[in-house]
């Protein structure tokens, strides 16, 4: 198979839940650990940091990788979704996996993998751990795809875990409350593994708590911290997860890591990972802006950013995903903007008529367009000098305009 063909095919392997939603989500391991034993365990090969919450852990998981890049470790670094290429999701010091290695390991696995009926996300965790054990990293930074407790990555026992946050997010599988959604995170907490959490939250401290005694783990509140530690990836709301990315390096043992690595790794994120979409300026003159926020706590942090923008006209090009609670995420947009309202090119994004609809119940007024493209084309007509525009509402739409 073509390196299109495999990735075609790996596609069509059961629903898959980033385009699909709900029909994806699978509810145990079983799977997973069948491959794991299928590949001789791979996951027991290398050392890894585990990294789950609702909010900012792509960032955190980037700024972890490139401290210890910094540090001088062959870093291995797994993260969902892909914004533009699948190879992405799995990089080695920055350098994505090669389309051969995809290619070979569907290949020399497929039997395996249509016998075990196995979906998209299990696969791709299998062929990161197996890719990062095949190249002898150091260390993994493995992040979380969805929740923790049953997600496919839970078969490592880590060095360190991270939750950064717990925000109502994903509520149909994860539970409606910030408890109940906890719980699924706080599934990543080994025995006898430090974890840190990036944010003390009132509803969710007993939960940590609880599991961290039960399972001997020493807990670390990362916002705690009061320290400002400056770094190259833009939006205030970095703050939090540099907080978090700092302490966790602090719990680790056996690696050696200066206050210079932190330094120069918070530093230098983009050049050593090539983390995108994270508050991405595209354009300065007028200015362009994107960011992958997509819930409501990441979209507070983001929409506040921009408020501190300043511009004769704001532009706001939003489409969504139709398992998105409209009612939480609407009200946080300015009412004084122009909308290009559009559908991100996934089964499960929300048509923009409906969107359109929905919107004008918060005043928020605009163009509708089928397309991203159109939108963002539309967009660059309008643009006039003074004015500053904002792209977002979904990964999925910032995936078609990088």
């Amino acid at each position: 198979m073509t390196y299109q063909e495999t990735l075609d095919w790996m596609f069509a392997q059961l629903p898959m839940y980033q385009r699909e939603g709900k029909t994806a989500f699978k509810k145990d391991l079983t799977n997973t650990i069948a491959l794991a034993n299928h590949l001789g365990n791979p996951e027991n090969k290398f050392k890894s940091i585990h990294v789950g919450g609702t909010n900012g852990k792509g960032s955190t998981s980037h700024m972890l990788a490139s401290i210890l890049q910094e540090a001088g470790y062959k870093v291995g670094l797994y993260t969902s979704p892909h914004l533009k290429n699948f190879t992405e999701r799995i990089r080695i010091n920055g350098e994505e996996i090669s389309r051969e290695a995809v290619v070979d390991f569907i290949t020399e696995n497929k039997s395996f993998l249509e016998q075990q009926k196995l979906s998209f996300f299990e696969m791709t965790v299998g062929l990161a751990f197996n890719e990062f054990e095949k190249q002898k990293v150091d260390i993994a930074i493995i992040e979380v795809g969805l929740g923790g407790r049953l997600d496919s990555t839970n078969i490592i026992t880590p060095e360190v875990a991270v939750i950064t946050n717990i925000g109502l997010d994903h509520t149909q599988f994860l539970g409606e409350t910030l408890p109940e959604i906890a719980f699924e995170k706080a599934g990543i907490i080994k025995k006898d593994v430090p974890v840190v959490i990036g944010e003390k939250q009132e509803e969710t401290t007993e939960v940590f708590e609880k599991k961290a005694r039960e399972y001997n783990a020493k807990l670390v509140f990362a916002s705690d911290d009061q320290n400002i530690y400056k770094t190259d990836l833009l939006g205030d709301y970095q703050i939090n997860n540099t907080r978090t990315a700092v302490n966790a390096i602090k719990e680790l043992t056996g690696f050696k890591v200066t206050e210079e690595h932190i330094k120069k790794g918070l530093l230098n994120v983009v050049k050593n990972t090539n983390l995108k979409g994270r508050w991405q300026v595209l354009q300065e003159f007028p200015k362009i802006i994107c960011d992958t926020a997509h819930n409501k706590e990441g979209l507070q942090y983001a929409l506040k950013q921009l408020e501190k923008e300043k511009y004769k006209v704001l532009h706001i090009v939003l489409g969504v995903v139709s398992d998105k609670n409209l009612d939480e995420v609407l009200p946080l947009f300015p009412v004084k903007a122009t909308y290009y309202f559009c559908k991100p090119d996934i089964p499960r994004g929300l048509n923009e008529e409906e969107l359109a609809e929905k919107a004008k119940e918060y005043e928020l007024n605009g163009e509708i367009f089928n397309s991203v493209n159109s939108a963002y084309n539309k967009l660059i007509m309008n643009l006039k000098e003074g004015d500053v525009a904002y792209i977002g509402g979904s990964t999925f739409v910032v995936a078609e305009i990088l």
